[in-house]
């Protein structure tokens, strides 16, 4: 199992990235078109992730379901879970496209935290991850 890193192109926040996939959203599946398709592709689909990076740092994830390739141009379609997950913020450096990301650094899921951070307010987490504080 393998995950990838993405830039959340034009989000400023984690509530802005969930209206996007919400608009998305299709039978179920939010679809990502890219151009190619992951080399690992079948190591994604065995529990992988695509995490999502704003303001350089890793703040959520959306689990894989599947691949397909777009008739109309060939472009690869990437198909997610249209759940998304917040993850306990980690610093990232932005990049363009994507990247694979070792499960050993992959940040966890806020989910259920013993710190109770999870139940923070979005806005209070994202300006304390602002500040590199969480």
């Amino acid at each position: 199992m393998i995950h990838l890193s993405k830039v959340a192109f034009s989000c400023a926040s984690v509530e802005t990235l969930e209206r996007r996939q919400q608009k998305r959203l299709r039978d179920g599946i939010v679809p990502i078109v890219t151009r190619f398709r992951p080399k690992r592709a079948e190591e994604l689909l065995a529990g992988g992730s695509l995490y999502w990076i704003i303001k350089h740092r890793l703040v959520a994830r959306q689990a894989f379901l599947d691949f397909a390739t777009s008739p109309r141009d060939g472009r690869t379609i990437i198909r997610l879970a249209p759940e998304l997950v917040r993850v306990r913020l980690l610093g990232m450096r932005a990049h363009q496209g994507w990247r694979y990301l070792d499960p050993a650094d992959a940040p966890v899921d806020l989910d259920g935290e013993p710190d109770g951070i999870d139940a923070m307010p979005p806005a209070l987490l994202g300006k304390l991850g602002g500040l590199g504080l969480l």
